[in-house]
């Protein structure tokens, strides 16, 4: 099986299941007990494992909220600030192109009393920035703001760090999907501004089941208040409750210690990889290929493309037992590709679009083979 579906998941590292192995077996004390031995070996794990994620995020290591993902993570950020700060404001900005995760988070607060706008996205998926600066200036202006770092489906980056400066210039809470460009681009230089980030282990060669909520703390070092999605026993430091998944969590910080290790290397793999396939792909099936992608300002590795009267999930089907390919999001796989849509391509060409992602593990000889099954060969 050739794997090019690694935005949906992503293989687990030995290293990784090498760390987390004594957490499943000789080492299964609950991190929030104390004194005893177990105990006390897990909470040490946990805090290493936090503080190689906020390495990675370029963040502090109490503002590591440990969740099971990135859809709970958008979930409780979303619904935990138009919830506590519901009296400054209740007016939720999103794009159009933002993982599913977010806007059906979004419907459900617009069904109950607030404000949402949608914003409008260019040919590649990029929020119009105009849009963005005008609302930010009116006088019922946002009071948060979502805006998804690297697309799920057609990998191209928004300007975070301009919208982050944007929002902080007008005192507007900003949040951010970062899932897809952890471990693909370094994002450490690019997050001031920023207060809310997602991210999900498993696509970075982690453990699936396991994520964050990056809460920064605010420019006087206070912790940032929201309604926590999960009530309980206070763990997380209050954001949220529930027993520590201590494997997992060992597993996410392997993770993050090896992609923060590996980033230069593994970017470089990447942009080779995607760069052969399109120019394989252009050599065989110029005539009824194209790109929904941009080639530039893109995380490296993820390519949509879209093959003239081709039926895409007739092709995934045929192709199934040899190679991994989606249509997109593997979260609204039932469903054409709202992000496609978005941008403004038919129907007609929605269905006839595929999602390859690439990741560190893949060779030059997988895409040769790829292409000569899409040929039929």
């Amino acid at each position: 099986m050739i794997y090019l579906d690694n935005s949906a998941t992503t293989r687990l590292d030995p290293e990784v299941l090498e760390a987390m192995l004594p957490f499943l077996q000789e080492e299964y004390g609950n991190p929030s007990s104390k004194h005893y031995t177990l105990a006390q070996n897990s909470k040490k794990a946990t805090d290493e494992a936090r503080f190689h994620v906020s390495q990675l995020m370029g963040c502090k290591p109490d503002e590591v909220i440990f969740t099971s993902g990135s859809t709970e993570s958008n979930n409780m950020i979303l619904k935990g600030i138009m919830d506590f700060y519901s009296d400054q404001g209740s007016h939720l900005v999103v794009s159009k192109s933002e993982h599913s995760s977010i806007l059906e988070t979004a419907k459900f607060l617009e069904k109950k009393g607030h404000e949402v706008t949608y914003l409008n996205v260019d040919k590649y998926g990029r929020v119009q920035i105009e849009e963005l600066e005008t609302l930010v200036k009116v006088p019922q202006k946002p009071l948060l703001v979502s805006i998804i770092w690297g697309n799920n489906e057609t990998g191209s980056i928004n300007d975070i760090r301009y919208i982050a400066e944007l929002c902080m210039k007008n005192n507007i809470f900003l949040h951010t999907d970062a899932t897809q460009v952890l471990g693909k681009i370094d994002v450490r230089d690019s997050i001031e501004g920023v207060r809310f980030f997602s991210c999900s282990a498993h696509k970075l060669h982690g453990p699936k089941g396991i994520g964050a909520s990056i809460i920064k703390k605010d420019e006087l070092g206070i912790k940032t208040q929201i309604t926590p999605l999960l009530h309980g026993g206070g763990q997380e430091f209050d954001y949220r409750s529930g027993t520590i998944s201590t494997h997992n969590i060992v597993g996410f910080g392997k993770a993050a210690e090896i992609a923060l290790r590996e980033i230069e290397q593994t970017q470089k793999k990447l942009k080779q990889l995607e760069s052969y396939l399109i120019s394989k792909l252009r050599e065989r099936f110029h005539e009824i290929m194209h790109l929904n992608s941009d080639t530039k300002n893109k995380i490296p590795g993820i390519v949509n493309v879209r093959f003239n009267d081709v039926d895409n999930e007739f092709l995934i089907q045929e192709l199934g037992s040899k190679v991994a390919l989606s249509t997109g999001s593997a979260c609204s796989s039932s469903k054409p590709s709202h992000v496609l849509l978005s941008m403004g391509l038919s129907l007609e060409q929605v269905r006839s679009s595929v999602r390859i992602s690439l990741s560190k593990y893949n060779t030059l000889n997988e895409i040769d083979e790829l292409c000569k099954m899409l040929a039929g060969e």
